[in-house]
């Protein structure tokens, strides 16, 4: 029983180890984003790599999203004749809950992945090292671009993965489940308001910026070689998909 009680409490102080240190790494590259110099270069190309590249991935996965949730209620409300809602539980899923947390999930799996591997990278081939020696803070090279660039690229795939949900939506509720366009896009707008979407957004900022702390984080302290970089990516990839539907929940409580 003591060894149990042992085993438990060495996983619970590991975890709350490696918590502080995420923590630590957070709040030191957020001291960073505030001092210069700024890294604006850095900043557009992460950018373009977040947002511009993940367009196609998040495009498709947000309109096969609006197209079975427009077919799944459909067939859930026929059961009791509420079709005329379809239009209503379409734009208010996608745009609270469905386009940010898919569209972040897409990225994290994308992204994620590859900030960790080219930051691992370099960790264990000593070019983190390096800038140390050429007098640049890698915080401010490595790090800071990518979550500035994150923040504020996932909220405007979010906003483009919502248009294009609610958009297949339409498509299969106008085409195959025969609703009137007009009478479709009148309920959508009817019952759609600005704090909805703004909800979905502030909550792709938060998740936009988890996707880049967790690359960095996972590949600025891996160690071992190829074996080592895999591992953080692989770590990086399930954090932030964890943490994404962690803090969705939390603000879910909180906005709504």
């Amino acid at each position: 029983m003591l060894d149990f009680l042992a085993r438990v409490g060495r996983v619970f102080l590991s975890f709350l180890a490696a918590a502080g240190r995420l923590a630590l790494f957070a709040l030191r590259a957020l001291s960073h984003c505030l001092r210069p110099p700024f890294y604006l270069r850095l900043v557009g190309r992460q950018m373009i790599d977040i947002g511009y590249y993940s367009l196609p991935v998040v495009g498709l996965t947000a309109l096969f999203t609006g197209v079975v949730l427009a077919l799944q209620t459909n067939t859930g409300f026929s059961r009791f004749s509420a079709e005329g809602a379809v239009a209503t539980v379409v734009v208010l899923s996608v745009t609270r809950e469905l386009g940010p947390v898919i569209a972040s999930l897409m990225v994290a799996g994308r992204i994620g992945a590859a900030m960790a591997a080219e930051i691992g990278t370099m960790r264990v081939t000593d070019q983190i090292d390096a800038l140390s020696t050429l007098s640049t803070n890698p915080f401010k090279y490595l790090v800071v671009p990518r979550l500035v660039a994150g923040t504020i690229a996932v909220p405007a795939l979010v906003l483009v993965a919502d248009i294009i949900g609610v958009f297949g939506g339409f498509l299969v509720a106008t085409y195959k489940l025969g609703f009137n366009p007009a009478g479709y896009l009148g309920q959508t707008a009817d019952y759609l308001r600005s704090d909805d979407v703004i909800s979905g957004l502030i909550k792709a900022a938060v998740f936009g910026f988890i996707i880049a702390l967790m690359g960095c984080y996972h590949g600025y302290h891996s160690r071992g070689g190829a074996e080592g970089v895999g591992t953080a990516t692989t770590y990086a990839v399930v954090s932030a998909s964890i943490l994404i539907l962690l803090f969705d929940s939390a603000l879910t409580s909180v906005l709504f």
